[in-house]
């Protein structure tokens, strides 16, 4: 097994706090294991890893799955207390950020170990998941390329009269089939004063001469999401559009130069904040700045203004300030970087100056 693969870093680890970690959650399994699948049962020790999976997968499991030793499912429990038997294991752990009370319940009841419901392997798990690898990373890349085209496309079909439902299901489609595995997430497409409201929910507002739109959107290629926003205007913006375009463009170049190795959460985050702060808009900006991207839409790390974690190399992280002002506009300008010890890899490629469409 490959020294740097997650699942040999979290073998390694597994002797420090506990002596099995049993992983049921979708995307950790598929992180480990490199096979996505909608069930199965990852039973890691220090020297030997285990995938414990239904007659629905086995096949392709065992013809994909090269990282641990494939078990077809017959009666999990006993199998289980079977692997722990021979691994002479005391302790068992699960992953407390994704177990439910129900499933720990049902661990407790049938597994022959004391069950260790810390959350020192949720914190390991976060800890290797928030570094990235290469092919993350390359997979990342690819998947916001398919969303830049899809932006690039959308900006021949946004016009007056199209509604939020529409640009939403136009955007979706084509990055669907243009390769991509799934979206990121909803798209989020607004426009006029809905762009106001940071999360909202396309509906039927027609977009009208002088609008701005609003798209936050991403793809999946290989598991791993891309993240970005873009905010443009249909027609001829407002000098308060633009004045607070701009401010909320200059918040996220001064963000992204200011990310490096080192540099905390909540650091990152007062940089880009005081920019808007300084322009009168502070009250204006609600949410965080950013958030790690991989696996999960939302991942470790997070620049908040609460968030203590010090970015590392080969860490991603988006950069997003926004100004929304209630009943008449918002503005979100979104990239996602790779942390490097001096400063960092853009990953996002498309236009960011005001777009007049």
């Amino acid at each position: 097994m490959n020294e740097f693969s997650p699942l040999y870093m979290l073998m390694s680890e597994i002797g420090t706090f506990t002596d099995c970690a049993i992983i049921t959650d979708d995307t950790d399994r598929r992180y480990f294991t490199g096979m996505k699948s909608s069930d199965g049962t990852l039973v890691v020790f220090s020297d030997a890893a285990y995938l414990i999976i239904d007659a629905r997968y086995i096949e392709k499991a065992q013809k994909t799955v090269t990282s641990c030793e494939v078990l077809l499912q017959k009666a999990l429990y006993k199998q289980i207390n079977e692997l722990i038997a021979k691994h002479e294991a005391v302790k068992v752990s699960v992953n407390t950020a994704n177990t439910t009370v129900e499933r720990l319940h049902a661990l407790a009841g049938k597994i022959n170990c004391e069950i260790d419901d810390s959350d020192e392997l949720a914190e390991t798990i976060r800890s290797i998941r928030a570094v990235k690898r290469g092919e993350e990373i390359e997979s990342m890349i690819a998947a916001q390329r398919i969303a830049e085209d899809g932006f690039a496309h959308m900006l021949d079909y946004i016009s007056e009269g199209r509604t939020e439902k529409q640009i939403q299901l136009e955007l979706d489609f084509y990055m669907l089939s243009h390769g991509a595995e799934a979206l990121s997430f909803d798209t989020i497409a607004l426009t006029g004063r809905n762009t106001s409201m940071p999360h909202g929910v396309p509906g039927e507002s027609a977009v009208k001469k002088g609008d701005f739109v609003l798209m936050d959107f991403g793809a999946i290629v290989n598991g791993y999401h891309s993240d970005m926003t873009r905010t443009v205007c249909v027609g001829e913006p407002t000098d308060e559009m633009r004045r607070v375009y701009g401010i909320v463009l200059e918040a996220q170049l001064a963000g992204i130069a200011a990310v490096k190795e080192g540099i905390k959460g909540c650091e990152l985050d007062a940089v880009a904040r005081k920019v808007i702060a300084d322009a009168g808009y502070g009250e204006y900006f609600g949410h965080s700045l950013g958030h790690g991207v991989g696996m999960d839409i939302h991942e470790t790390p997070f620049a908040s203004p609460s968030s203590a974690e010090v970015l590392a190399p080969d860490m991603v992280v988006t950069v997003e300030p926004g100004i929304y002002l209630p009943d008449k506009f918002g503005v979100r300008i979104e990239d996602f970087v790779v942390v490097r010890e001096e400063g960092c890899f853009n990953m996002t490629n498309a236009p960011k100056e005001l777009i007049i469409l």
